[in-house]
């Protein structure tokens, strides 16, 4: 029976074989876990430290504003890259949920993603004035429609390859790894290629870098990887169909249903994070040396923390960890409200650093525990698309009501979402671990 799974044609299954089908899927993952955990590492190290080059709240705003002298060219900017993502995850669900082999869609999806950002290299390189910045902000938009996409491909290719027993040891060693090679990486870009505008256009060898580096991940990936075919799969529907199928999904799990609310939530509380350090700069005095510091912490809590959020997530389940980062998330953001001294900002920073890995970690992982596996491309894809929606919006109101309200009312419009979030895990959401046969 282990032949048809590493094939590309999906044999029908009968009530009486899927019980051999399912243990013959079980037992290819037992066989080719090693190769395939040191592939979904060294693609997710790699792939992690090449796209905070791009998502890192420093080089791309720096660099729309250098080419655009305008403010709202940095925001039009990020919001297209955030559009970008809403709706293609659906897309790449509906596409997916009937193919027995995800590794060919996640290789298309995910060199698409990374042309787009040689493209935002080469712009910078053979282009210049409006037409500069009209291309570059072209690019983001598709980085964003591809990046929306592969997300989807790729987590659902890790929920078939990794036992759900160590996929958060795995995330926490490629999170940690690759968050401080990033970190290290971010550095030197800044330093050597962008200070001394390296081949004449600094910006535009960083993103090569990134694309190189992101690159050789989906590459290494590809050669290691050994992907089974499911015991079971959905029919291929159109999609229309399958998009009007999507209340009835969510409907289907009362559980599922409130988690996506807590998303919704959680996402939405970001409308204060781009005011962190602006609100530090109101209160005290903000210097270089104290940017660094504050960069540090936060940058370095994520890569610490990843490591205790995903043993934690393996062996009391992810549930436990989001309930963790949330609280955890109130209490940093509570403290940066109200204490001034350099030493409270400093560790408030390092806590809101650590609460968003574990809220980032345990929302992508506990969401591959709820439900049946064959509708599992498009929870990922609703998902992926409701926190897509809440991420574009929120910056957006949040400036808004910065500029008319001030910081403190941001900052508790972020807090009563949190709690909100919390209190529904708390009274509406079980551990779907628990609940699994």
């Amino acid at each position: 029976m282990s032949e048809p799974l590493d094939g590309d044609v999906q044999p029908v299954s009968t009530p009486d074989d899927l019980p051999t089908r399912e243990a013959a899927f079980h037992a290819f993952v037992d066989a080719n876990l090693k190769r395939n955990y040191i592939g979904n590492f060294v693609h997710g190290m790699l792939g992690m430290t090449g796209f905070r080059l791009i998502n890192a709240p420093t080089f791309m705003p720096a660099y729309l504003h250098l080419i655009s002298g305008s403010n709202t060219i940095v925001g039009l900017g990020l919001a297209l890259q955030q559009v970008g993502g809403i709706v293609s995850p659906l897309v790449a669900g509906a596409k997916m949920e009937h193919r027995p082999k995800i590794m060919p869609s996640a290789v298309v999806l995910g060199s698409l993603g990374r042309m787009a950002i040689l493209g935002m290299a080469l712009a910078g390189w053979f282009l210049s004035g409006n037409a500069q910045v009209a291309t570059l902000l072209l690019f983001l938009f598709l980085f964003g429609v591809f990046m929306g996409a592969q997300r989807v491909a790729f987590t659902l290719l890790m929920s078939k390859v990794i036992p759900l027993r160590l996929r958060g040891r795995l995330q926490a060693w490629r999170n940690a790894v690759g968050g401080l090679i990033a970190a290290v990486l971010a550095y030197v870009s800044g330093k050597y290629l962008i200070e001394t505008n390296v081949l004449g256009n600094g910006y535009s060898t960083t993103f090569v870098l990134a694309f190189l580096l992101t690159s050789a991940g989906l590459w290494f990936l590809q050669q290691q990887i050994r992907e089974p075919a499911p015991p079971t799969i959905r029919e291929p529907a159109r999609m229309r169909d399958r998009m009007k199928d999507i209340p009835g999904l969510i409907a289907a799990d009362p559980a599922y249903r409130w988690f996506l609310v807590v998303q919704m939530l959680a996402t939405s509380a970001r409308i204060a994070t781009p005011f962190y350090i602006l609100h530090v700069g109101v209160t005290m005095h903000l210097d270089g040396a104290t940017l660094g510091l504050l960069s540090l912490a936060f940058l370095g809590a994520d890569t610490v923390s990843n490591i205790v959020w995903g043993y934690l997530g393996d062996r009391s389940g992810f549930r436990v960890v989001l309930l963790l980062s949330i609280a955890g998330w109130i209490a940093a953001t509570v403290a940066l409200m109200t204490l001034a001294t350099p030493v409270a900002v400093f560790f408030s920073f390092f806590g809101l650093g650590a609460a968003q890995a574990g809220y980032m970690m345990a929302s992508q992982t506990m969401i591959l525990e709820f439900g049946h596996r064959d509708d599992l491309p498009m929870r990922i894809g609703i998902s992926a698309t409701a926190e897509g929606v809440t991420a574009t919006l929120g910056p957006l109101i949040g400036g808004a009501v910065a500029d008319l309200m001030g910081y403190g009312v941001v900052f508790g419009a972020s807090l009563g979402l949190l709690g909100a979030a919390l209190l529904l895990l708390v009274v509406a959401v079980h551990d779907p671990r628990k609940a699994r046969p």
